[in-house]
């Protein structure tokens, strides 16, 4: 497997400053769940996170650690019952969207069970299409993890663009149309942005981790 190298743009220091809210209107969020090690701006109009938050500890991933037994998908008791989303609504969905972790990945918290566990809460979860799910989106999620190792930590930003209303799975759970991931960290002055299509045909056989590579200006808000 070819290693991901990390480039970083070398800028004058007080000129370089991300932030959450540079991506991320959280009056929109009608729901934030917070995790404790991440948090959740839940829709509760999609049944799903419309976006996300965490910080990855580059000495806590890619570790040696690798707990084998994974917990089980859990319902987000925070979430009134008409918003929330179950494990259930998933089943029959597999063979063309996958039951996905999107804000965190388990292997980003695969260094401790309760750190893990927190992962499997069904708000953190999408419909993603099989193939982005299994295939193309992973290499980000490692990509945010290599970062995390390389630079001592990452900032990760992950967010769901729904254009589609009416394309549902069962409860009503809207499929989001476009994902995606902002990685920063203001120390190393570093800042890339990608964008994911969720769609069931792709050619994941040619996929490439930077032709998903974008400019961050695009999904930044005006403020």
């Amino acid at each position: 497997m070819k290693k991901l190298l990390v480039t970083t743009t070398l800028l004058p220091a007080l000129a370089f400053a991300v932030s959450i809210e540079d991506y991320i209107d959280t009056s929109k969020c009608e729901q934030i769940i917070d995790k404790q090690l991440y948090k959740i701006c839940y829709s509760y109009k999609n049944k799903g996170p419309l976006s996300g938050w965490v910080k990855l500890d580059g000495n806590n991933v890619n570790t040696s650690r690798d707990i084998k037994k994974r917990p089980k998908f859990y319902n987000e008791k925070t979430i009134p019952l008409k918003y929330r989303t179950k494990y259930k609504d998933y089943t029959g969905t597999g063979h063309l969207y996958n039951r996905a972790h999107f804000i965190v990945a388990d292997a980003d918290f695969d260094y401790n069970i309760k750190a893990l566990n927190k992962a499997y809460t069904m708000a953190n979860i999408i419909p993603q299409s099989a193939k982005v799910n299994q295939k193309t989106w992973t290499k980000v999620e490692r990509y945010g993890r290599t970062l995390a190792q390389k630079l001592g930590y990452i900032n990760s930003i992950s967010i769901a663009e729904y254009l589609e209303p009416n394309n549902q799975i069962k409860n009503g759970i809207v499929i989001p149309t476009n994902l995606y991931r902002i990685y920063f960290n203001n120390a190393a002055n570093f800042e890339k942005c990608f964008m994911y299509k969720n769609e069931l045909n792709i050619d994941y056989k040619n996929d490439k981790l930077k032709e998903h590579e974008i400019d961050c200006c695009l999904i930044k808000i005006n403020r």
